[in-house]
């Protein structure tokens, strides 16, 4: 069994690579490819402006990348074994990499005979009496300023790019743009000759200028940035292990559209998704299957008919317009106004006891408080699901009843009360055992539907939100996590099987 799980945990390794590659691969496909919503967020601006934005998201998360390479650098984040310069994690448990070089600009053998080379990092220690926050604060101050000269340098190769586009235009020059409207380099390079002696070549020659005095200016404020976080302003997260490799827990990204560490999103909306499906499951579990052993025991009878068509009914109303006529009677004044329309708190509930009280008037407390608001979303999760539990343990223990053990227990004379429970519904927990893990991943995913009809902040409408965002690190990040949960579910399956019947070995 031992040597069974250590190599299916193996094997997950590279089936959670295949999932998150896949996926990642699919948002690059999709029309504006990875962040696409983030260079229209502005709304409408000036062209310059745009381009400036747009130049500034591919350089900050590497968007201008090919997607293989995009992927592979998000891998080694997530990946606890780590190459390179350790990261650092501040007192928000971010993790902060190595300063970025300013990427080399496109042409500028136009405008200088040479670029200067990336110098050393500035020689940079911290005096040994100095406090955790005069670190930070000389690091975070630093870090603005090679922001603003990685803006300038953005600007201005947005500005030359502008240029170059419109003077492209002018000239009818074909196949200078590539199937997501950048400039092709190359093609402009070999038709320098008709830039030169174009009339907006003097505002070429300007901007090209200011291109190569802006890189080498981030270039010195790179070197200085380097120095203060190779002095390790912050911890080093994790431990190293041989040169260049460390351990550390996994970096998650920061997210695109919410501007946050992935993880504390996650923190946010997980223990919300939990606590619903932590409600939901035992009253699933707790009516469905004492309800399918009764009606398989009393097959045929009365209740086996009217429970089957009651839950059959049930699992045919669509959970969407049960949330919304449960808004429309139940919560809407206008009608019977019982429960709230949305979340999860009364806006005053900060201030509340946590029990009920009494004194100087009814108080219904925080812990009433929330069932009052979770009592729709949990009735539109629950009904949904006696069905389908109750019939399969229905049917599976028919098919037990059929067996030949059965009949022996009984002609032994074992009691009918040991024959269904010891017997009967034990060999039946295969299908049940199935079920039940496949519950895990749902757990952590979340029910977008009921969340997005009663304004949940869970996991379900973060993950949708990162799906029309197209947010790569949300995205990815639950990817990952609901797929690995996926598949630990199914090794848990695998194990319970051999617990429940002893004719299953994985030896």
């Amino acid at each position: 069994m031992l040597t069974y799980i250590i190599r299916r945990l193996l094997f997950m390794i590279p089936t959670l690579i295949g999932i998150t590659f896949l996926v990642f691969m699919i948002i690059a496909m999709a029309p504006g490819g990875i962040g696409a919503s983030l260079k229209v967020a502005g709304g409408q601006m000036e062209a310059t402006s745009a381009a400036v934005r747009e130049a500034y998201l591919e350089d900050r998360y590497g968007l201008d990348d090919p997607p293989a390479i995009q992927y592979l650098r998000w891998l080694g984040r997530v990946s606890p074994l780590k190459f390179g310069t350790r990261d650092q994690i501040d007192p928000t448990g971010q993790f902060i990499r190595s300063p970025k070089l300013p990427k080399e600009p496109k042409l500028w053998e136009w405008f200088a005979s040479n670029l200067s080379e990336y110098p050393e990092p500035t020689a940079f220690a911290f005096e040994p009496d100095e406090t955790d926050k005069i670190k930070i604060r000389t690091f975070r101050r630093q870090n603005n300023t090679y922001a603003q000269a990685r803006a300038g340098l953005i600007t201005a190769k947005a500005q030359l790019d502008q240029l170059l586009g419109a003077q492209a235009g002018i000239a009818n020059l074909k196949g200078f743009r590539d199937s997501k409207g950048k400039i092709k380099y190359d093609v402009i390079d070999k038709n320098r000759a008709l830039f030169e002696s174009s009339e907006s070549w003097d505002a070429i020659n300007q901007a090209g200028n200011t291109l190569v005095a802006n890189y080498a200016t981030a270039q010195i404020e790179w070197t200085n940035l380097k120095g203060i976080f190779d002095a390790q302003p912050f911890p080093q997260a994790g431990f190293g292990i041989l040169g260049p490799i460390s351990i550390s827990s996994p970096d998650l990204g920061r997210s695109f559209t919410k501007s946050r560490p992935v993880i504390l999103l996650i923190k946010d909306a997980l223990p919300i998704t939990i606590m619903l499906n932590l409600i939901a499951l035992p009253i699933i579990y707790f009516i469905a299957i004492p309800c399918g052993m009764l009606a398989a025991v009393k097959a045929g009878s009365l209740f086996d008919r009217l429970s089957g068509a009651f839950f059959i009914g049930l699992w045919s109303f669509p959970i969407p317009l049960a949330g919304v006529l449960a808004i429309g009677y139940l919560s809407s004044n206008e009608y019977l106004g019982l429960f709230p329309v949305a979340g999860l708190h009364d806006a005053g509930a900060d201030g509340f006891t946590y029990l009920p009280t009494f004194a100087g008037g009814f108080e219904r407390g925080y812990l009433l408080d929330i069932v009052w608001h979770v009592f729709l979303p949990i009735m539109c999760l629950v009904y949904g699901g006696f069905a389908v539990l109750s019939k399969q343990t229905r049917a599976a223990m028919l098919d037990n009843f059929n067996m030949d053990y059965v009949r022996t227990a009984k002609a032994k004379g074992v009691s009918h009360k040991n024959v269904i429970f010891a017997h009967v519904f034990r060999n039946s927990l295969l299908p049940l055992i199935t079920m039940f893990v496949s519950i895990f991943p749902a757990m952590l995913a979340g029910s977008v539907v009921i969340e997005m009809i009663f304004t949940i902040p869970g996991m379900g409408l973060l993950t949708l939100e990162s799906i029309n965002l197209r947010d790569r690190e949300l995205l990815l990040a639950n990817t990952m996590m609901i797929s690995a949960v996926n598949l630990m579910a199914l090794l848990l399956a695998d194990i319970l099987y051999a617990f429940a019947d002893p004719r299953i070995s994985f030896k």
